[in-house]
């Protein structure tokens, strides 16, 4: 009990801390907003399709020779391969979903967990170099910015990296600002589309700008969520953002936002992903697949 009420603990203050580690903006323009923590470190409908056949991450070396240094990177992107236990995550309260924040991992397992937001860049750039490299990307969709084009992140998802497709909700709100009914509307409603969309109905959700509260947890678990992930570092456009310390630590779940240059003051999002890649080598970490872990 008292593990479980450290991590739920811990994963509230990384909800009240979300808005200074550049949570999503409103979707065609968003913004960052950075606490006094931050400031060390800058910045479609269609048919349903069959879900990706995939099941784990990419072994490490499953990229080519070439990818690495085709987009910047002095080496191979690391993986860590799935895990042959899954780590112990606390239960929820009754009719609620745990929140999850960072992966329990032990302290020398240095491996970290890559999320984007969103859906307003869609950069063929970007599908290419995810390709390549086989990134293990856990994808939170916003369908008011992602659905003119669902097929882009379709493309992602299927690239034979073992992506995953996620709910972020329709329209991007402030949950904490909505009654329960609202708040499930939001998640259901994203479910229910993304579901017809791609032929499967995501078991995770991340609420915009980490903000939730106890109707957010229900509401959740209504729709059929079995996690709420949050993060504990934010990547901007050459840096990553801390929730604490100055460095990642084992199972650290990475934001980041499908963005482009009107967002990252000039820079596209293969250089964002590539300087993010490099921040994540030179800390010697690995990439894991998140609902490997899950």
């Amino acid at each position: 009990m008292k593990h479980a009420r450290r991590l739920v603990a811990g994963s509230l203050a990384a909800g009240a801390l979300a808005l200074s580690l550049t949570g999503c903006g409103d979707g065609s323009a968003p913004t960052g907003r950075l606490g006094p923590k931050a400031k060390a470190t800058q910045e479609a409908s269609g048919a349903p399709a069959s879900p990706s056949a995939s099941a784990s991450a990419p072994s490490a070396g499953g990229a080519s020779d070439e990818a690495f240094r085709k987009w910047g990177l002095t080496g191979p992107v690391a993986y860590a391969p799935k895990p042959a236990q899954k780590p112990q995550i606390p239960a929820a309260g009754p009719g609620k979903v745990p929140v999850i924040d960072r992966i329990p991992v032990a302290a020398d397992d240095k491996v970290v967990f890559l999320t984007f937001d969103d859906g307003a860049e869609k950069d063929p750039e970007f599908l290419k170099m995810a390709a390549d490299l086989k990134l293990p990307i856990s994808m939170f969709l916003t369908d008011s910015v992602a659905s003119s084009d669902y097929g882009h992140f379709e493309e992602l998802r299927d690239n034979g990296s073992a992506s995953t497709v996620n709910n972020h909700t329709l329209t991007h709100p402030n949950l904490r600002t909505l009654p329960f009914a609202a708040q499930k509307h939001e998640i259901c409603g994203q479910q229910d589309r993304l579901e017809k969309r791609f032929g499967q109905r995501p078991p995770l959700f991340r609420p915009p700008f980490g903000n939730y509260n106890d109707d957010t947890l229900r509401a959740a678990s209504e729709c059929g969520v079995s996690s709420l992930v949050l993060w504990r570092v934010s990547m901007q456009i050459n840096n990553f953002q801390y929730a604490e310390g100055s460095a990642l630590e084992p199972g650290d779940i990475i934001l980041a936002h499908f963005r482009g240059p009107a967002e990252l003051k000039g820079a596209t999002e293969t250089q964002m992903t590539t300087r993010m890649l490099q921040r994540i080598q030179e800390q010697g970490y690995r990439i894991g697949r998140l609902e490997d872990y899950l």
